[in-house]
């Protein structure tokens, strides 16, 4: 039995993960604020945990730890304007910090392990530009940064990728889906004509987190319907 992190896993993409984990009987540990549709799951373990606080206190685990998803994340979406250094500041602390303090807390146990996984999470708005995105940008660009960074610093006992998708049927982007209008406008920005789900990006990071993968390491890969390398004509 294999075990596993995955932070921000009680909704949204994060539990997603943990549910294909847990059917196939692997040892999952959650760190979310509630336990959410965790809660049923067999062989799940639920540590309250707040990324958005300034230190958040995570829990002692000893053992080896296969892999580990960092999945909590913003969407802040405001003219540059309008955006105050505190949106900068608390996007930075949940979207980059937050997966800091995670991986310096339990690196030890993922060396332990031996080709281990790391998952973090991007966004296409990083390497396409787009209007309003420049905080979540800013704080996810740095989020490439250190996936490559750590890829490099933790090899070869630790792989560490990254996957940035594009808008994704979430609760955390409820209020960009939440009308028929929105929906259509979203799905017609992508070549593909629809939005991603959190059930096929789960698939992916499973591939990531186990060693289906075990020979990549230091990449971002787009999930993101063709935006941002494909434009119809």
């Amino acid at each position: 039995m294999k075990t596993y992190i995955i932070a921000g896993g009680s909704s949204g993409i994060g539990l997603e993960i943990v549910k294909l984990l847990s059917a196939e009987g692997n040892n999952v540990i959650v760190l979310s604020r509630n336990p959410g549709g965790t809660s049923k799951l067999g062989g799940v373990r639920h540590f309250p945990i707040d990324f958005a606080a300034d230190a958040p206190v995570l829990p002692d685990i000893t053992g080896p730890i296969d892999g580990i998803a960092y999945c909590p994340g913003t969407i802040n979406l405001k003219p540059l304007k309008m955006l105050k250094p505190d949106d900068f500041i608390n996007d930075f602390r949940i979207n980059l910090l937050g997966a800091v303090n995670m991986i310096n807390k339990y690196h030890a146990n993922l060396k332990q392990a031996g080709n281990s996984s790391l998952l973090l999470f991007s966004t296409v708005a990083v390497q396409t530009g787009m209007p309003y995105h420049a905080s979540v940008a800013s704080a996810k660009g740095a989020v490439e940064g250190l996936t490559r960074s750590l890829a490099a610093e933790f090899a070869p006992a630790v792989r560490v990728n990254c996957i940035a998708p594009s808008i994704t049927s979430t609760p955390l982007a409820e209020k960009l889906l939440n009308s028929e209008a929105k929906m259509k406008a979203s799905e017609e920005r992508h070549p593909l004509k629809r939005i991603g789900n959190a059930a096929e990006i789960a698939r992916l990071s499973l591939f990531l987190l186990t060693q289906s993968s075990a020979f990549i390491t230091g990449q971002v890969i787009k999930y993101d319907g063709g935006m941002s390398s494909v434009k119809i004509i």
